[in-house]
């Protein structure tokens, strides 16, 4: 038996053990499950369903650390693994690395929508994207709350006590006398208090942005009337939710469901303009992340 014999036999072995750990799953029995592909991934260890599959056995029973350790395998030898960079988005999460999970999630999201724009695991994988922006959102808008605060309660003593402090030293080092150093700090202060008035403008504005609001038409999909989330545009000039027009065309009929003209899957064109818009508004309304799942 040559070495591409033995290398077949080990693929063939690896395989029915991964068939195996998939019987164990579906019965709950992750242990077994997870003992069935490590046997797999020794045989074959540059195969990245069977860290991908061991991961999710981890990831029923919470054990995160482990999740994140066979993603991070299986993404080094497949970049485009979709339940991958997921499940690592979810076990960053888990260990509170909000950015770090959302980046992982937003590139799962991006190569799941690129293989199925319209499977399951595209809509989970959103869910949970959107329920971190929301959650990076609320963390950033407490903390802008806080400082708003801060600045019309705590800023005005501080500038009393800067004031003092200047007036003190500036007199001790006898740089001007009595009346320079009088003018000299009222300008100062001035200057200050003008700039922290204009800071507090900026949080103000920024209160008003976190205050949920009605997302302008142009953005919703006219089916959904939800936020877009990969928009695409008919020839009729229409733009709807991919997903949600595909849908459409695979069970209705093949037309645009507004114009009525007929249109097919390949006409579709991604609107970029319309999803360059829907993210500077996210960036600015993060609240409105929650509209899609709460």
């Amino acid at each position: 038996m040559g070495p591409g014999a033995v290398l077949t036999a080990a693929a063939k072995q690896a395989e029915q053990l991964r068939i195996d750990g998939n019987t164990y799953f579906r019965k709950d029995r992750f242990g077994a499950a997870i003992d069935a592909y490590t046997e797999a991934i020794t045989l074959c260890p540059n195969v990245p369903i069977y860290w991908t599959n061991r991961a999710l056995c981890h990831r029923k029973r919470n054990d995160w650390t482990k999740v994140e350790e066979d993603c991070r395998k299986a993404i080094e030898i497949d970049h485009n693994s979709v339940k991958a960079h997921y499940m690592l988005g979810l076990a960053l999460l888990q260990k509170n690395e909000l950015a770090e999970g959302i980046k992982a999630l937003q590139r799962a999201l991006d190569l799941g929508r690129g293989a199925d724009p319209k499977g399951y695991m595209v809509e989970e994988i959103w869910q949970e994207l959107a329920k971190a922006k929301y959650m990076e959102w609320e963390q950033a808008s407490t903390k802008r709350s806080w400082e708003l605060q801060s600045l019309k309660y705590v800023n005005p003593i501080v500038f009393v006590s800067h004031r003092e402090a200047c007036e003190n030293a500036l007199k001790e080092k006898h740089f001007l006398d009595n009346s320079q150093t009088e003018g000299f700090l009222d300008e100062t202060i001035a200057s200050h208090l003008k700039q922290l008035e204009a800071l507090g403008q900026v949080f103000e504005r920024a209160v008003e942005d976190d205050a949920p609001s009605e997302v302008p038409d142009y953005l919703c999909c006219k089916i959904t009337l939800d936020i877009f989330r990969d928009p695409v545009i008919t020839p009729s000039g229409v733009t709807y939710e991919r997903a949600v027009i595909l849908d459409h065309l695979k069970k209705v009929g093949k037309f645009d469901p507004i114009t009525r003209e007929p249109l097919d899957p390949s006409q579709l064109i991604p609107n970029l303009a319309i999803k360059e818009a829907v993210q500077a508004y996210l960036r600015k309304h993060g609240w409105a992340y929650k509209m899609d799942w709460i």
